[in-house]
């Protein structure tokens, strides 16, 4: 069955309007974080983003995890969409566009104490192994798939700073929240329409009118990834123009010599 909306009409219709308002906002408003630290952190997400979820969407797919509607897609490279590929884009111009009406940095150093560290990384290595369990069950593989690809990028992040993040945490869950909630809602209207459509079989069935959980937990997860990836690059990137000697290679080399790095 041929879906009434093509892929790129979905961008057409739910991704690039918003992009554009949010951006010509942020032009007008003088509040907004709209200058080379912010730009430059985003384009280096992108890249990750592409880079990190092509394997991961390439070996979902023919798995039968998920497939597009008849007549949906232009074309594909490897096994994903050329669309999807641009959703790769489009989702963290979004989502970054809104944090740019947020985004403000505190004051705290880049020396933080090894224990959060520990924590954080810890954290994040769990939710990868539960992932990689859950692999092994047929109804729960795109739950594992999604929580084993998504624990060493959270690993990486609050291992790196976990307690800035805690500190920065109302604007965090903010521009977490309203790009998450707007694309569950996107993504329920696109399965709805029929234009990529989710496998019973490798899903657990719980989700919220009609939406599966494991498409909430993606979205989820990859704002997390963007807000927190932005937030923590912009905070190092103002840090070292405050206090360059709070680098964490100095730090390092202080405590590897037990004295100032730059005696």
């Amino acid at each position: 069955m041929t879906p009434p909306l093509t892929y790129l009409e979905f961008h057409l219709v739910f991704t690039l309007p918003p992009i554009a308002l949010l951006g010509w906002l942020a032009v007008r408003r003088e509040r907004a974080w709209w200058n080379w630290q912010s730009f430059s952190g985003f384009a280096i997400l992108v890249a990750l983003a592409m880079v990190y979820t092509m394997p991961w969407t390439n070996a979902l797919i023919p798995e039968g995890v998920w497939w597009y509607g008849e007549g949906a897609v232009i074309a594909t490279i490897w096994y994903t969409p050329v669309e999807e590929y641009l959703f790769f884009v489009l989702q963290t111009a979004l989502t970054a566009f809104w944090l740019f009406h947020l985004l403000d940095v505190a004051d705290v150093s880049l020396d933080l104490p090894t224990s959060h560290r520990v924590v954080g990384v810890l954290a994040g290595l769990s939710i990868c192994l539960v992932g990689w369990v859950l692999l092994g069950t047929t109804s729960t593989f795109y739950l594992g798939a999604i929580l084993f690809w998504a624990g060493p990028i959270l690993a990486i992040q609050w291992g790196f700073g976990l307690t800035y993040l805690v500190r920065a945490r109302r604007q965090v869950l903010l521009a977490i929240a309203v790009p998450t909630l707007y694309l569950w809602l996107a993504d329920w209207v696109a399965i709805s329409l029929g234009i990529w459509m989710i496998s019973e079989t490798h899903t657990i069935g719980v989700g919220v009118a009609g939406l599966p959980l494991e498409e909430m937990l993606f979205f989820l997860m990859t704002n997390v990834f963007i807000v927190q990836g932005i937030v923590l690059y912009v905070w190092v990137l103002d840090r070292l123009d405050v206090d360059p000697a709070s680098s964490p290679v100095r730090s390092l080399v202080e405590r590897l010599d037990g004295r100032p790095a730059d005696e």
